[in-house]
């Protein structure tokens, strides 16, 4: 993992028990990728920030792309306030506040119904950056074509409350509107967008042609910088889709950006037999600082530090008994948080000892959809936010304390 981060694990010693760290090296990494992508394939590309807004780091990866896209009015504003490039903003609803604010500084404001689009259009149409063509808004319309595998994170299941069908767009006045979104995927490769372009063209293909819509925002949940990703079939669907209705075309992937750019240490706080299992408890919890590990599923990958910094993998434990490679039989321990919630669980590790109180335990990929997510449920300790640069040197950007518990409902 040293090498594939840029974390040099040495380094942590010095650190708090509880620390996100952000690596600065494997963020530029990525968005070196992406910004040779988005060059090949002709588009914008953004940042989305409901998987990653640490604005500290933005600094860092800002010259690679277009700007950041923004899930609703906070996020627009910091994109607007700290990233200063361009700003497309979605959300499910807006309220006549929101509108406002958003048409001083928004370059594209995407609608989630006609209802809401019809609620607020006079206003938009009305105002200065609209007339001067600074502001375009659009309609995030559902392809009704599912290409994953896990329903919450899935849009166009029957009933969804994300996008417009084709049939709900029959007659409708578009007056105002020259861009149309999607956002169908969720760690997928390009063969799911192929297959949603394919539905987006037998569903608003004539819609798309029209002149008057001048942009396409592919939505995220591209892996593409992930090392199995089929970069070269992206930038060919992206070209293709430009020629096809002669639009610009914009993607905004979050997890692509920060996916293995950082890690969570947390210390072993106490260890015991329960019904045959042995449990570790940790200062760090699933639900309060990694939900996705309950939510997706999804099972992180995580390293015991030894006494000299360095970490030695476990591995995620999914029989009766588990080898390593190199230290024969594994001792499987079920990792959980110090949470009253029962499924506060990490999964089952197998480690190459028992683990005992004080041991350092690192979650890997821990930058995208956890800071994000995080919460004081129980009063447990929040993580502190640290980044570490290419030098390896570790900046502690923020430390959470009582007040920000105590503070935050009053």
């Amino acid at each position: 993992m040293q090498g594939d981060q840029g974390l040099t694990w040495r380094s942590w010693r010095i650190l708090l028990s509880e620390v996100f760290v952000i690596s600065i090296a494997a963020l530029k990494r990525n968005t070196a990728i992406l910004r040779q992508l988005k060059e090949e394939a002709g588009c914008g590309l953004v940042l989305a920030l409901k998987g990653f807004s640490c604005w500290k780091a933005f600094e860092y990866i800002r010259d690679d792309l277009d700007g950041c896209c923004a899930s609703g009015l906070w996020e627009a504003k910091l994109a607007h306030e700290e990233f200063g490039k361009k700003v497309l903003t979605y959300s499910p609803a807006y309220n006549e506040s929101d509108v406002a604010q958003l048409c001083e500084f928004t370059d594209q404001l995407d609608f989630n119904s006609l209802g809401q689009w019809q609620r607020h259009c006079e206003f938009v149409m009305a105002h200065p950056r609209f007339k001067s063509g600074e502001l375009h808004c659009g309609l995030r319309i559902n392809p009704e074509c599912s290409t994953g595998s896990t329903p919450i994170y899935d849009p166009c299941v029957p009933g969804s409350r994300l996008g417009i069908t084709a049939d709900q767009l029959k007659g409708a006045d578009l007056t105002g509107i020259s861009g149309l979104h999607f956002h169908t995927l969720c760690e997928q490769n390009s063969d799911a967008l192929a297959t949603t372009l394919n539905a987006v063209e037998e569903k608003f293909g004539d819609l798309l042609r029209s002149e008057s819509i001048t942009y396409l925002n592919l939505g995220g949940g591209h892996w593409v910088t992930k090392p199995d990703y089929d970069r070269a079939r992206l930038v060919q669907l992206v070209k293709d889709t430009k020629e096809r209705y002669g639009v610009d075309c914009w993607l905004e992937p979050g997890e692509a950006i920060a996916i293995h750019t950082g890690v969570l240490r947390s210390t072993v706080m106490d260890v015991f037999e329960s019904a045959g299992h042995r449990v570790a408890v940790l200062d760090v919890s699933a639900t309060a600082h990694m939900p996705d590990v309950i939510e997706m599923p999804y099972r992180p990958d995580v390293f015991l530090v030894a006494e000299d910094g360095v970490g030695e993998p476990a591995v995620c434990f999914k029989g009766e008994t588990y080898h390593l490679a190199s230290e024969g039989e594994g001792v499987v321990h079920r990792l959980g948080g110090p949470t009253c919630l029962a499924g506060d669980v990490m999964g089952d590790y197998a480690f190459s000892r028992e683990l005992v109180p004080g041991d350092t335990l690192v979650f890997d990929d821990m930058a995208h959809y956890t800071m994000v997510k995080t919460t004081t449920f129980n009063g447990v300790k929040h993580p502190a936010i640290a980044l570490q640069h290419e030098d390896g040197s570790i900046e502690v950007l923020r430390e959470f304390g009582y007040e920000d518990f105590r503070d935050r409902l009053a």
